[in-house]
């Protein structure tokens, strides 16, 4: 079995700095209602987001966010490929759908590609791409044949004497 956690610096980066504002606000206005509800949330959202574990099975991969909310648990069976991808800055952190598929990262954008066989995408994003890629190649899971290099496009000249 194999099982591994990403922590998200990113995001306890921002919640440190957001931190900062709301302890300088509770020195300068003093601790109201709705300051400590506000860093309650703050609080509540480092921990329900703090990293993002990543299982695999003999049968199921899952993953979840902190103490495993929102995540999801596929059957191997399902996945048709698995490749190792780079997210970019669009794919953000968290959970989002483009047009890459379901996202789901707290740090970082090395990620692994997951299609199912409905044609379905989910990026898992983690630090440990090989391992994980070693996980699923265990489990039989087929991974995506690297492209093949493309020959030099054909260079046509053309007379411009019309």
């Amino acid at each position: 079995m194999y099982q591994h956690k990403q922590y998200a610096v990113f995001i306890f980066f921002v919640l440190t700095w957001i931190g900062g504002f709301v302890a300088l606000a509770w020195n300068l206005i003093g601790a109201d209602w709705p300051l400590i509800i506000f860093a309650g949330v703050l609080v509540l959202v480092g921990f329900l987001f703090h990293g993002l574990t990543v299982k695999v099975d003999d049968k199921t991969i899952s993953w979840g966010f902190g103490p495993g909310v929102a995540g999801q648990q596929i059957m191997l069976s399902d996945i048709s490929e698995a490749k190792a991808v780079q997210n970019s800055y669009r794919h953000g952190i968290g959970i989002r759908i483009t047009h890459d598929g379901w996202v789901y990262t707290v740090s970082g954008f090395s990620a692994v590609q997951l299609t199912l066989n409905d044609g379905t995408l989910y990026r898992v994003g983690t630090n440990d791409q090989q391992g994980l890629l070693d996980a699923l190649k265990k489990q039989n899971v087929q991974m995506a044949q690297p492209q093949k290099q493309q020959s030099e496009p054909k260079v046509v000249k053309r007379n411009n004497m019309i």
